[in-house]
């Protein structure tokens, strides 16, 4: 399946590194519109300086702390003081905008494994935390992943040409419940669980390369990360997002 961020056999990591190949190429958010950070501040990018991008963008993140961010365990291959954290900059190529933070901790869920792509978590510290912004509470329901509900994923990664690449995109992805992912035998394969995931998107929109850990939110609250997914916006794969809900009491136990 393609990451994300990382590549694990044909699955895709949406991570930017630059280095994955065509077999596993997954997703930024295509087919969406643009996003401002006022209506999404608690959305965060993940830049690395051995990213091949010039803007070094690598992955997304969810500020759910003032000092803690949350992100995809596939995204953290590199040394924790390659990693910047920005938030407040809709266009990576404006650097005059936003504020950044260097990464002082990571935590990887403890049950995280490339095997099955479960528990794909990873929260960071930020050396210098982002005061005064909203932050995004974490989903706790696990009734909120249900067919029907139409979150929303947020992301600066590849548009497939259908916007700016490296620019804060959104787009609605409506949940498809669990039965359409499990009957894909590609994704079940790679370790799709119903307790686990959220699987979302019609091939109308959907994330990409670059916005592996990046937010899927609903009615305000953060349903899942980006983890994920064959292709982008292919009808036939849905992407495939960590659900908070069954791992959130770990994750809280992290933030405070």
């Amino acid at each position: 399946m393609l990451k994300r961020a990382v590549v694990l056999a044909w699955v895709l990591v949406l991570v930017s590194a630059g280095s994955v190949s065509a077999a596993v190429d997954k997703r930024m958010i295509v087919g969406g519109t643009l996003a401002s950070v006022s209506e999404a501040p608690w959305a965060v990018v993940l830049t690395n300086s051995q990213s091949s991008r010039p803007t070094g963008r690598w992955c997304g993140a969810a500020l759910i702390a003032p000092d803690k961010v949350l992100t995809a365990a596939h995204c953290m291959t590199k040394p924790l003081s390659t990693y910047t954290a920005i938030q407040g900059r809709a266009d990576l190529n404006d650097t005059s905008t936003g504020r950044s933070s260097g990464i002082s901790k990571i935590w990887i869920h403890p049950g995280y494994n490339t095997s099955d792509n479960r528990n794909d978590f990873a929260i960071l510290t930020l050396a210098e935390p982002f005061r005064r912004v909203a932050v995004i509470a974490l989903e706790t329901n696990p009734k909120a992943d249900r067919k029907g509900a139409v979150p929303t994923v947020y992301g600066w990664g590849d548009t497939a040409g259908t916007g700016p690449d490296d620019t804060l995109q959104k787009v609605a992805v409506p949940d498809l419940g669990d039965d359409r992912c499990l009957a894909n035998k590609e994704y079940v394969a790679n370790g799709y669980a119903a307790a686990a995931n959220v699987c979302a998107g019609n091939g109308t929109g959907d994330a990409c390369q670059g916005d592996s850990g990046g937010p899927l939110v609903l009615n305000g609250r953060l349903l899942a990360t980006v983890s994920w997914g064959k292709g982008c916006a292919d009808p036939s794969y849905p992407g495939v997002y960590a659900e908070i809900a069954s791992a959130a009491a770990t994750l809280r136990q992290q933030v405070r």
